[in-house]
Protein backbone atom coordinates (compact mmCIF):
# COMPACT_ATOMS: atom_id res chain seq x y z
CA UNK A 1 0.00 0.00 0.00
CA UNK A 2 1.46 3.63 -0.92
CA UNK A 3 -0.02 5.99 1.67
CA UNK A 4 -0.30 9.90 0.66
CA UNK A 5 -0.91 12.36 2.87
CA UNK A 6 -3.79 15.08 0.96
CA UNK A 7 -2.32 17.61 3.44
CA UNK A 8 1.42 17.57 1.93
CA UNK A 9 0.03 18.00 -1.54
CA UNK A 10 1.99 14.92 -3.48
CA UNK A 11 3.72 13.83 -5.99
CA UNK A 12 0.89 13.00 -7.91
CA UNK A 13 0.54 16.73 -9.07
CA UNK A 14 -2.08 17.77 -6.53
CA UNK A 15 -1.55 21.11 -5.58
CA UNK A 16 -0.77 22.60 -1.79
CA UNK A 17 -4.21 22.77 -0.95
CA UNK A 18 -5.56 26.13 0.10
CA UNK A 19 -8.09 25.40 3.06
CA UNK A 20 -10.43 28.46 3.02
CA UNK A 21 -10.44 31.77 1.82
CA UNK A 22 -7.24 33.96 2.60
CA UNK A 23 -7.12 37.91 2.22
CA UNK A 24 -4.28 38.58 0.85
CA UNK A 25 -1.64 41.25 2.17
CA UNK A 26 -2.85 44.39 2.17
CA UNK A 27 -6.75 43.74 1.66
CA UNK A 28 -9.36 44.61 4.31
CA UNK A 29 -12.44 42.75 5.15
CA UNK A 30 -15.78 44.30 4.54
CA UNK A 31 -17.72 44.40 7.38
CA UNK A 32 -20.54 42.96 5.79
CA UNK A 33 -19.60 39.12 4.44
CA UNK A 34 -22.78 38.23 2.63
CA UNK A 35 -23.16 36.96 -1.02
CA UNK A 36 -25.98 37.14 -3.40
CA UNK A 37 -25.50 34.55 -6.29
CA UNK A 38 -27.82 34.47 -9.06
CA UNK A 39 -29.49 30.96 -10.94
CA UNK A 40 -31.29 30.71 -13.48
CA UNK A 41 -33.75 27.86 -12.70
CA UNK A 42 -35.37 26.78 -9.37
CA UNK A 43 -32.94 24.38 -7.36
CA UNK A 44 -35.11 21.17 -8.12
CA UNK A 45 -33.32 19.06 -5.51
CA UNK A 46 -31.40 19.61 -2.56
CA UNK A 47 -30.32 15.79 -1.65
CA UNK A 48 -27.02 15.04 -3.37
CA UNK A 49 -28.20 11.56 -4.55
CA UNK A 50 -30.93 13.21 -6.31
CA UNK A 51 -29.87 16.10 -7.85
CA UNK A 52 -29.26 15.98 -11.48
CA UNK A 53 -28.70 19.76 -12.50
CA UNK A 54 -25.49 22.37 -12.22
CA UNK A 55 -27.12 24.95 -10.25
CA UNK A 56 -28.08 22.01 -7.62
CA UNK A 57 -24.42 20.86 -7.48
CA UNK A 58 -23.32 24.81 -6.79
CA UNK A 59 -25.77 24.44 -3.94
CA UNK A 60 -24.79 21.12 -2.82
CA UNK A 61 -21.27 22.25 -2.37
CA UNK A 62 -22.29 24.54 0.21
CA UNK A 63 -24.37 22.50 2.37
CA UNK A 64 -21.97 19.11 1.95
CA UNK A 65 -18.60 18.22 1.88
CA UNK A 66 -17.26 14.28 0.24
CA UNK A 67 -13.71 13.02 0.40
CA UNK A 68 -12.15 15.69 -1.56
CA UNK A 69 -12.60 18.90 -2.65
CA UNK A 70 -11.52 21.59 -5.32
CA UNK A 71 -9.16 24.37 -4.98
CA UNK A 72 -9.26 27.89 -6.82
CA UNK A 73 -7.81 25.78 -10.03
CA UNK A 74 -9.67 23.14 -9.98
CA UNK A 75 -7.00 20.62 -8.25
CA UNK A 76 -8.15 18.00 -5.96
CA UNK A 77 -7.55 18.94 -2.28
CA UNK A 78 -8.48 17.36 1.18
CA UNK A 79 -12.36 17.38 2.19
CA UNK A 80 -13.46 15.10 4.96
CA UNK A 81 -10.66 12.78 4.13
CA UNK A 82 -6.89 13.89 5.09
CA UNK A 83 -5.17 11.16 3.46
CA UNK A 84 -5.10 7.82 1.51
CA UNK A 85 -4.08 4.76 1.02
CA UNK A 86 -3.54 2.62 -2.85
CA UNK A 87 -2.94 -0.84 -3.03
CA UNK A 88 -0.44 -2.17 -5.43
CA UNK A 89 -2.90 -3.16 -8.04
CA UNK A 90 -4.57 0.37 -7.78
CA UNK A 91 -7.74 -1.44 -6.86
CA UNK A 92 -8.18 -0.69 -3.03
CA UNK A 93 -8.33 2.61 -1.99
CA UNK A 94 -8.37 3.12 1.83
CA UNK A 95 -9.37 6.71 2.77
CA UNK A 96 -8.56 8.09 6.64
CA UNK A 97 -11.06 10.85 7.81
CA UNK A 98 -10.77 13.75 9.83
CA UNK A 99 -12.43 14.67 12.20
CA UNK A 100 -15.52 16.38 11.33
CA UNK A 101 -19.31 17.35 12.50
CA UNK A 102 -22.65 17.49 10.82
CA UNK A 103 -24.69 20.59 11.16
CA UNK A 104 -26.87 19.16 13.81
CA UNK A 105 -23.16 18.32 15.97
CA UNK A 106 -22.93 14.48 15.45
CA UNK A 107 -19.87 13.19 14.11
CA UNK A 108 -19.43 12.68 10.27
CA UNK A 109 -18.42 8.91 9.98
CA UNK A 110 -17.13 6.48 7.22
CA UNK A 111 -20.88 4.84 7.71
CA UNK A 112 -22.22 8.26 6.46
CA UNK A 113 -20.07 7.48 3.38
CA UNK A 114 -21.49 3.65 2.89
CA UNK A 115 -24.63 4.81 3.21
CA UNK A 116 -24.53 7.49 1.05
CA UNK A 117 -22.89 5.28 -1.86
CA UNK A 118 -25.45 2.67 -1.20
CA UNK A 119 -28.42 4.67 -1.38
CA UNK A 120 -27.46 6.36 -5.06
CA UNK A 121 -26.57 2.90 -6.09
CA UNK A 122 -30.05 1.54 -4.79
CA UNK A 123 -32.77 1.13 -7.39
CA UNK A 124 -35.24 2.54 -4.30
CA UNK A 125 -33.83 5.47 -4.28
CA UNK A 126 -34.24 5.89 -7.89
CA UNK A 127 -31.05 8.28 -8.53
CA UNK A 128 -31.16 9.40 -12.08
CA UNK A 129 -27.05 9.81 -11.26
CA UNK A 130 -26.75 5.89 -10.39
CA UNK A 131 -24.50 5.59 -13.34
CA UNK A 132 -21.91 7.44 -11.37
CA UNK A 133 -20.84 4.75 -9.24
CA UNK A 134 -20.52 2.32 -12.59
CA UNK A 135 -18.41 5.13 -13.80
CA UNK A 136 -16.00 5.40 -11.00
CA UNK A 137 -15.54 1.47 -11.20
CA UNK A 138 -16.81 0.93 -7.72
CA UNK A 139 -16.92 -3.04 -7.04
CA UNK A 140 -20.53 -4.30 -7.76
CA UNK A 141 -21.75 -1.29 -9.24
CA UNK A 142 -23.61 -2.18 -12.00
CA UNK A 143 -25.12 -5.39 -10.44
CA UNK A 144 -26.17 -2.97 -7.43
CA UNK A 145 -27.87 -0.44 -10.07
CA UNK A 146 -29.60 -3.06 -12.05
CA UNK A 147 -30.88 -4.55 -8.72
CA UNK A 148 -29.26 -8.08 -9.69
CA UNK A 149 -27.08 -7.83 -6.37
CA UNK A 150 -27.65 -5.64 -2.73
CA UNK A 151 -26.74 -2.23 -2.06
CA UNK A 152 -24.39 -4.16 1.24
CA UNK A 153 -22.49 -5.58 -1.96
CA UNK A 154 -21.11 -2.11 -3.56
CA UNK A 155 -17.26 -1.81 -2.76
CA UNK A 156 -17.84 0.00 -0.31
CA UNK A 157 -17.22 -0.44 3.85
CA UNK A 158 -16.13 1.34 6.63
CA UNK A 159 -13.23 0.04 8.76
CA UNK A 160 -13.87 2.12 11.69
CA UNK A 161 -15.46 4.89 11.91
CA UNK A 162 -12.52 6.81 10.58
CA UNK A 163 -11.36 4.61 7.69
CA UNK A 164 -13.03 4.15 4.75
CA UNK A 165 -12.13 1.20 2.16
CA UNK A 166 -13.29 1.62 -1.60
CA UNK A 167 -12.89 -1.42 -3.86
CA UNK A 168 -12.63 -1.27 -8.06
CA UNK A 169 -12.87 -3.40 -10.50
CA UNK A 170 -10.44 -2.02 -12.20
CA UNK A 171 -7.49 0.69 -12.15
CA UNK A 172 -9.68 4.36 -12.63
CA UNK A 173 -6.99 7.11 -13.12
CA UNK A 174 -9.70 9.85 -12.41
CA UNK A 175 -11.24 8.43 -9.21
CA UNK A 176 -10.01 11.14 -7.06
CA UNK A 177 -11.99 13.46 -9.39
CA UNK A 178 -14.86 11.91 -8.92
CA UNK A 179 -14.81 12.36 -5.47
CA UNK A 180 -15.65 16.15 -5.20
CA UNK A 181 -19.30 15.28 -7.17
CA UNK A 182 -22.61 15.73 -4.97
CA UNK A 183 -23.03 11.94 -6.11
CA UNK A 184 -20.35 11.03 -3.94
CA UNK A 185 -21.42 13.05 -0.78
CA UNK A 186 -22.05 11.27 2.65
CA UNK A 187 -25.74 11.34 3.94
CA UNK A 188 -27.33 11.49 7.42
CA UNK A 189 -29.34 8.55 7.89
CA UNK A 190 -30.92 8.33 10.98
CA UNK A 191 -32.28 11.93 9.91
CA UNK A 192 -33.00 10.49 5.94
CA UNK A 193 -35.23 7.53 8.06
CA UNK A 194 -37.01 10.08 10.29
CA UNK A 195 -38.20 12.67 7.69
CA UNK A 196 -38.26 10.78 4.55
CA UNK A 197 -38.45 12.78 1.18
CA UNK A 198 -38.77 16.24 3.42
CA UNK A 199 -36.02 15.81 4.81
CA UNK A 200 -34.02 18.38 2.48
CA UNK A 201 -36.41 21.40 3.70
CA UNK A 202 -35.20 24.36 5.56
CA UNK A 203 -34.77 23.51 9.68
CA UNK A 204 -34.56 19.93 8.24
CA UNK A 205 -31.38 19.10 6.26
CA UNK A 206 -28.45 18.20 8.06
CA UNK A 207 -25.65 18.44 5.80
CA UNK A 208 -21.51 18.42 6.40
CA UNK A 209 -20.56 21.39 4.64
CA UNK A 210 -19.29 24.56 5.60
CA UNK A 211 -23.39 26.11 5.30
CA UNK A 212 -26.67 25.44 6.28
CA UNK A 213 -30.16 25.43 5.05
CA UNK A 214 -32.15 27.87 6.61
CA UNK A 215 -34.75 28.81 4.21
CA UNK A 216 -35.84 27.56 0.80
CA UNK A 217 -38.79 29.67 -1.08
CA UNK A 218 -38.80 27.50 -4.37
CA UNK A 219 -38.20 29.83 -6.95
CA UNK A 220 -37.39 32.58 -5.23
CA UNK A 221 -34.49 32.13 -2.96
CA UNK A 222 -32.53 29.54 -1.08
CA UNK A 223 -30.81 31.17 2.50
CA UNK A 224 -27.28 30.00 3.70
CA UNK A 225 -25.71 31.00 6.37
CA UNK A 226 -22.47 29.74 7.96
CA UNK A 227 -21.96 26.12 9.54
CA UNK A 228 -20.29 26.67 12.87
CA UNK A 229 -19.68 22.73 13.28
CA UNK A 230 -17.73 23.35 9.81
CA UNK A 231 -14.47 21.61 10.72
CA UNK A 232 -12.75 24.74 9.44
CA UNK A 233 -16.07 27.13 10.46
CA UNK A 234 -12.84 29.36 11.77
CA UNK A 235 -11.55 30.50 8.41
CA UNK A 236 -14.83 30.67 6.67
CA UNK A 237 -15.59 34.01 6.00
CA UNK A 238 -18.58 34.68 4.32
CA UNK A 239 -21.25 34.09 6.53
CA UNK A 240 -24.33 34.20 4.21
CA UNK A 241 -25.13 33.07 0.34
CA UNK A 242 -28.18 33.28 -1.43
CA UNK A 243 -29.02 31.80 -3.98
CA UNK A 244 -30.96 34.33 -6.38
CA UNK A 245 -33.48 32.54 -8.83
CA UNK A 246 -34.31 35.11 -11.70
CA UNK A 247 -35.98 33.17 -15.00
CA UNK A 248 -34.83 35.91 -17.34
CA UNK A 249 -31.24 37.27 -17.68
CA UNK A 250 -32.06 40.61 -18.90
CA UNK A 251 -33.79 40.88 -14.97
CA UNK A 252 -31.20 38.89 -13.85
CA UNK A 253 -28.19 41.91 -15.27
CA UNK A 254 -30.75 44.52 -13.86
CA UNK A 255 -31.13 43.28 -10.32
CA UNK A 256 -27.07 42.81 -10.32
CA UNK A 257 -26.23 46.10 -11.53
CA UNK A 258 -28.89 47.84 -9.35
CA UNK A 259 -26.58 46.19 -6.61
CA UNK A 260 -29.51 43.17 -5.54
CA UNK A 261 -26.98 40.43 -7.36
CA UNK A 262 -22.91 39.99 -6.67
CA UNK A 263 -22.09 37.31 -9.17
CA UNK A 264 -23.84 35.96 -12.33
CA UNK A 265 -21.98 33.59 -14.08
CA UNK A 266 -23.78 33.97 -17.21
CA UNK A 267 -24.51 37.36 -19.07
CA UNK A 268 -27.29 37.65 -21.43
CA UNK A 269 -26.65 36.72 -25.00
CA UNK A 270 -24.80 39.62 -27.34
CA UNK A 271 -24.28 41.81 -23.96
CA UNK A 272 -20.76 40.70 -22.69
CA UNK A 273 -18.72 43.17 -25.42
CA UNK A 274 -20.72 46.31 -23.87
CA UNK A 275 -19.95 45.14 -20.25
CA UNK A 276 -16.51 44.12 -21.14
CA UNK A 277 -16.23 48.04 -21.67
CA UNK A 278 -18.53 49.50 -19.49
CA UNK A 279 -17.52 47.41 -16.24
CA UNK A 280 -14.06 46.41 -16.97
CA UNK A 281 -13.54 45.71 -13.35
CA UNK A 282 -16.69 43.33 -13.47
CA UNK A 283 -16.59 42.05 -16.61
CA UNK A 284 -14.93 38.47 -17.38
CA UNK A 285 -14.92 35.57 -19.68
CA UNK A 286 -13.77 32.05 -18.88
CA UNK A 287 -13.29 28.37 -20.00
CA UNK A 288 -16.28 26.31 -18.11
CA UNK A 289 -16.16 22.35 -19.56
CA UNK A 290 -19.97 22.41 -20.61
CA UNK A 291 -20.78 22.01 -24.04
CA UNK A 292 -24.27 22.60 -25.56
CA UNK A 293 -26.12 20.66 -28.42
CA UNK A 294 -29.59 19.88 -29.51
CA UNK A 295 -30.17 16.12 -28.72
CA UNK A 296 -31.73 13.36 -31.07
CA UNK A 297 -34.71 11.47 -30.11
CA UNK A 298 -33.73 8.62 -31.51
CA UNK A 299 -35.87 5.98 -28.96
CA UNK A 300 -38.81 3.89 -30.06
CA UNK A 301 -40.63 7.20 -29.34
CA UNK A 302 -39.21 9.81 -31.47
CA UNK A 303 -39.75 10.67 -35.19
CA UNK A 304 -39.05 7.89 -38.00
CA UNK A 305 -37.26 10.94 -39.76
CA UNK A 306 -34.78 11.09 -36.75
CA UNK A 307 -33.91 7.12 -37.40
CA UNK A 308 -31.71 8.09 -40.66
CA UNK A 309 -28.23 9.16 -40.52
CA UNK A 310 -28.56 11.37 -43.55
CA UNK A 311 -31.26 13.39 -41.95
CA UNK A 312 -29.23 14.03 -38.46
CA UNK A 313 -26.37 14.08 -41.11
CA UNK A 314 -28.03 17.19 -42.69
CA UNK A 315 -29.49 18.79 -39.25
CA UNK A 316 -26.25 19.05 -38.18
CA UNK A 317 -24.28 20.80 -41.33
CA UNK A 318 -26.90 23.60 -41.61
CA UNK A 319 -26.15 24.68 -38.50
CA UNK A 320 -24.03 28.12 -38.41
CA UNK A 321 -21.71 27.95 -35.42
CA UNK A 322 -19.68 30.97 -36.11
CA UNK A 323 -22.92 32.90 -36.24
CA UNK A 324 -23.91 31.52 -32.84
CA UNK A 325 -21.11 31.99 -30.96
CA UNK A 326 -19.92 35.38 -33.05
CA UNK A 327 -23.17 36.98 -33.22
CA UNK A 328 -25.49 35.57 -31.15
CA UNK A 329 -23.64 34.70 -27.74
CA UNK A 330 -20.73 37.47 -28.38
CA UNK A 331 -19.25 35.58 -24.95
CA UNK A 332 -16.16 33.84 -25.92
CA UNK A 333 -17.29 30.65 -26.68
CA UNK A 334 -16.16 28.47 -29.40
CA UNK A 335 -17.67 26.56 -32.00
CA UNK A 336 -18.51 22.97 -31.68
CA UNK A 337 -18.15 20.17 -33.92
CA UNK A 338 -17.65 17.51 -31.32
CA UNK A 339 -18.95 16.76 -28.06
CA UNK A 340 -16.00 16.95 -24.61
CA UNK A 341 -15.27 20.76 -24.41
CA UNK A 342 -11.99 21.39 -25.55
CA UNK A 343 -10.56 22.70 -22.42
CA UNK A 344 -10.84 19.46 -20.40
CA UNK A 345 -7.59 18.16 -19.08
CA UNK A 346 -6.22 15.35 -21.20
CA UNK A 347 -8.30 15.45 -23.86
CA UNK A 348 -7.26 15.03 -28.10
CA UNK A 349 -9.23 16.94 -30.70
CA UNK A 350 -10.96 14.26 -32.47
CA UNK A 351 -10.75 14.44 -36.29
CA UNK A 352 -14.26 15.62 -37.92
CA UNK A 353 -14.47 16.09 -41.25
CA UNK A 354 -17.12 18.74 -41.38
CA UNK A 355 -15.24 21.71 -39.28
CA UNK A 356 -13.14 21.74 -42.17
CA UNK A 357 -16.06 22.63 -44.50
CA UNK A 358 -17.22 26.33 -45.20
CA UNK A 359 -20.93 27.02 -43.84
CA UNK A 360 -22.11 26.92 -47.68
CA UNK A 361 -20.15 24.07 -48.21
CA UNK A 362 -21.93 22.37 -45.28
CA UNK A 363 -25.69 23.86 -46.40
CA UNK A 364 -25.35 22.53 -49.91
CA UNK A 365 -24.46 18.69 -48.17
CA UNK A 366 -27.37 19.20 -46.00
CA UNK A 367 -29.46 19.35 -48.58
CA UNK A 368 -28.66 16.63 -51.18
CA UNK A 369 -28.74 14.77 -47.85
CA UNK A 370 -32.37 15.78 -47.59
CA UNK A 371 -33.17 15.25 -51.02
CA UNK A 372 -31.49 11.64 -51.09
CA UNK A 373 -33.57 10.81 -47.81
CA UNK A 374 -36.93 11.74 -49.70
CA UNK A 375 -37.50 14.82 -47.91
CA UNK A 376 -38.25 17.67 -50.37
CA UNK A 377 -40.84 20.62 -51.12
CA UNK A 378 -43.86 18.01 -51.92
CA UNK A 379 -42.63 16.48 -48.65
CA UNK A 380 -40.81 18.78 -46.03
CA UNK A 381 -39.60 17.16 -43.22
CA UNK A 382 -41.75 18.64 -39.69
CA UNK A 383 -39.98 18.83 -36.95
CA UNK A 384 -40.36 20.33 -32.70
CA UNK A 385 -37.43 21.94 -31.27
CA UNK A 386 -38.40 21.75 -27.60
CA UNK A 387 -36.26 24.64 -24.92
CA UNK A 388 -36.02 24.99 -20.97
CA UNK A 389 -37.14 28.87 -20.15
CA UNK A 390 -34.25 30.99 -20.70
CA UNK A 391 -34.02 34.38 -23.63
CA UNK A 392 -30.84 32.83 -24.47
CA UNK A 393 -32.19 29.62 -25.19
CA UNK A 394 -34.90 31.18 -27.31
CA UNK A 395 -32.45 33.13 -29.39
CA UNK A 396 -30.75 29.99 -30.58
CA UNK A 397 -33.89 27.86 -31.03
CA UNK A 398 -34.94 30.93 -33.31
CA UNK A 399 -31.19 30.78 -34.52
CA UNK A 400 -31.82 26.48 -35.48
CA UNK A 401 -34.98 27.08 -36.80
CA UNK A 402 -33.78 29.21 -39.66
CA UNK A 403 -30.66 27.42 -40.44
CA UNK A 404 -33.08 24.71 -40.99
CA UNK A 405 -35.25 26.75 -42.82
CA UNK A 406 -32.90 27.35 -45.33
CA UNK A 407 -32.57 23.84 -46.04
CA UNK A 408 -36.45 22.98 -46.40
CA UNK A 409 -36.90 21.51 -43.00
CA UNK A 410 -40.12 23.41 -41.28
CA UNK A 411 -39.44 23.77 -37.12
CA UNK A 412 -42.29 24.70 -34.76
CA UNK A 413 -40.59 25.60 -30.99
CA UNK A 414 -41.90 24.39 -27.51
CA UNK A 415 -40.57 25.90 -24.58
CA UNK A 416 -40.62 24.49 -21.03
CA UNK A 417 -40.19 25.44 -17.36
CA UNK A 418 -36.98 23.71 -16.07
CA UNK A 419 -38.71 21.17 -14.18
CA UNK A 420 -40.89 19.94 -17.20
CA UNK A 421 -38.12 20.17 -19.74
CA UNK A 422 -35.77 17.53 -18.17
CA UNK A 423 -38.77 15.51 -17.45
CA UNK A 424 -39.53 14.85 -20.48
CA UNK A 425 -36.34 14.37 -21.51
CA UNK A 426 -36.25 11.52 -19.20
CA UNK A 427 -39.50 10.42 -20.03
CA UNK A 428 -38.27 10.62 -24.36
CA UNK A 429 -41.35 12.87 -24.43
CA UNK A 430 -39.58 15.45 -27.56
CA UNK A 431 -38.37 15.04 -31.01
CA UNK A 432 -35.58 17.68 -30.75
CA UNK A 433 -34.36 19.30 -27.45
CA UNK A 434 -31.94 21.52 -26.58
CA UNK A 435 -29.42 20.28 -23.90
CA UNK A 436 -26.17 20.74 -21.79
CA UNK A 437 -23.71 18.60 -20.26
CA UNK A 438 -21.31 20.14 -17.97
CA UNK A 439 -17.99 18.03 -16.64
CA UNK A 440 -19.03 15.91 -13.19
CA UNK A 441 -14.96 16.00 -13.14
CA UNK A 442 -12.28 17.04 -15.43
CA UNK A 443 -11.42 14.01 -17.40
CA UNK A 444 -13.08 13.45 -21.35
CA UNK A 445 -14.94 10.48 -19.76
CA UNK A 446 -17.44 12.82 -18.32
CA UNK A 447 -18.75 13.32 -21.94
CA UNK A 448 -18.57 10.47 -23.95
CA UNK A 449 -20.11 8.63 -20.86
CA UNK A 450 -23.00 10.37 -21.10
CA UNK A 451 -24.21 8.70 -25.07
CA UNK A 452 -23.02 5.16 -23.39
CA UNK A 453 -26.12 2.80 -24.08
CA UNK A 454 -27.24 2.88 -20.59
CA UNK A 455 -25.50 6.17 -19.42
CA UNK A 456 -27.53 9.10 -18.96
CA UNK A 457 -27.89 9.49 -22.46
CA UNK A 458 -31.59 10.98 -22.84
CA UNK A 459 -31.72 11.02 -26.54
CA UNK A 460 -31.10 6.86 -26.24
CA UNK A 461 -28.20 6.54 -28.63
CA UNK A 462 -27.07 3.20 -28.67
CA UNK A 463 -23.73 1.96 -30.73
CA UNK A 464 -22.13 -1.68 -29.56
CA UNK A 465 -18.50 -0.20 -31.02
CA UNK A 466 -19.44 2.69 -28.85
CA UNK A 467 -19.65 0.90 -26.05
CA UNK A 468 -16.80 -1.38 -26.59
CA UNK A 469 -14.39 1.67 -26.76
CA UNK A 470 -15.82 3.08 -23.29
CA UNK A 471 -15.00 -0.32 -22.17
CA UNK A 472 -11.70 -0.30 -23.02
CA UNK A 473 -10.94 3.04 -21.92
CA UNK A 474 -11.44 1.93 -18.20
CA UNK A 475 -8.39 -0.21 -18.30
CA UNK A 476 -6.29 1.91 -21.04
CA UNK A 477 -2.58 2.88 -19.74
CA UNK A 478 -3.75 5.93 -21.84
CA UNK A 479 -7.19 6.08 -22.58
CA UNK A 480 -6.95 9.67 -24.86
CA UNK A 481 -6.66 8.16 -28.07
CA UNK A 482 -10.14 5.84 -27.27
CA UNK A 483 -11.69 9.09 -26.29
CA UNK A 484 -10.97 10.56 -29.41
CA UNK A 485 -11.75 7.48 -31.55
CA UNK A 486 -15.14 7.71 -29.05
CA UNK A 487 -15.92 11.27 -30.36
CA UNK A 488 -15.30 10.50 -33.85
CA UNK A 489 -17.34 7.76 -34.38
CA UNK A 490 -19.79 9.59 -32.05
CA UNK A 491 -20.33 12.48 -35.15
CA UNK A 492 -20.08 9.49 -37.35
CA UNK A 493 -23.23 8.32 -36.83
CA UNK A 494 -24.45 12.73 -35.61
CA UNK A 495 -25.49 10.82 -31.95
CA UNK A 496 -26.60 15.02 -31.18
CA UNK A 497 -25.35 18.46 -33.08
CA UNK A 498 -23.13 20.15 -31.47
CA UNK A 499 -23.37 23.64 -31.21
CA UNK A 500 -21.17 25.51 -28.87
CA UNK A 501 -18.27 24.87 -26.20
CA UNK A 502 -19.19 26.77 -23.06
CA UNK A 503 -17.53 30.16 -21.68
CA UNK A 504 -18.71 31.68 -19.01
CA UNK A 505 -19.53 35.70 -19.69
CA UNK A 506 -19.84 36.65 -16.17
CA UNK A 507 -20.04 39.95 -14.20
CA UNK A 508 -18.88 39.65 -10.54
CA UNK A 509 -18.34 42.29 -8.07
CA UNK A 510 -15.19 44.04 -7.58
CA UNK A 511 -15.07 43.06 -4.23
CA UNK A 512 -15.81 39.87 -4.49
CA UNK A 513 -12.66 37.63 -3.99
CA UNK A 514 -11.74 33.87 -3.90
CA UNK A 515 -14.02 32.75 -6.90
CA UNK A 516 -12.32 29.86 -9.40
CA UNK A 517 -11.23 32.10 -12.10
CA UNK A 518 -8.72 29.14 -13.52
CA UNK A 519 -10.58 26.15 -12.59
CA UNK A 520 -12.40 24.95 -16.29
CA UNK A 521 -14.81 22.95 -13.68
CA UNK A 522 -16.07 26.30 -12.29
CA UNK A 523 -16.89 24.39 -8.87
CA UNK A 524 -17.09 27.26 -6.47
CA UNK A 525 -16.68 26.74 -2.38
CA UNK A 526 -18.22 30.00 -1.06
CA UNK A 527 -15.81 28.90 1.99
CA UNK A 528 -12.97 30.23 -0.05
CA UNK A 529 -14.75 33.38 -1.21
CA UNK A 530 -14.36 37.03 1.16
CA UNK A 531 -15.47 40.45 0.14
CA UNK A 532 -12.84 43.17 0.76
CA UNK A 533 -13.80 47.25 1.88
CA UNK A 534 -13.72 49.04 -1.03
Amino acid sequence: MTRLFLTTALVMGLAVPAFAAKPAEGEKLADKQEMNYWILDALKSLDPHKNTDREGSDALRQLFEGLMNEDINGAMVPGVAESYEVSDDKLVYTFHLRDAKWSNGDPVTAGDFVYGWRRIADPATASEYAWFMELMNVENAPAVVKGEKKPEELGIKAIDDKTLEVRLTAPTPYLLKTLAHPSTFPAPQKVIEAEGDNWTEAGKLVGNGAYKLDQHDLGVQAVLSKNDNYWDAANTILTTVRFVTVNDQNIGLTRLLAGELDWMDRTPAGQFPRLQQEYPDQAVSVPDACSYAYLFNLSDKGPEALKDLRVRQALSYAVDRDIIVDKVLQGGQKPAYWWTHWATEGFQAPDIEMSKWTQAERVEKAKALLAEAGYGPDKPLKLSIQYNTSDDHKKLAVAVQQFWKQIGVQVELANYEWKVHTDRLQNQDFEVARYAWCADYNEPSTFVDYFRTDGYNNGKFSNADYDKLLNDAKTAADPAPIYKAAEELLIKEMALVPVYHYAKPMMVKADLRGWPKANVMNDWYAKDMYRVAE
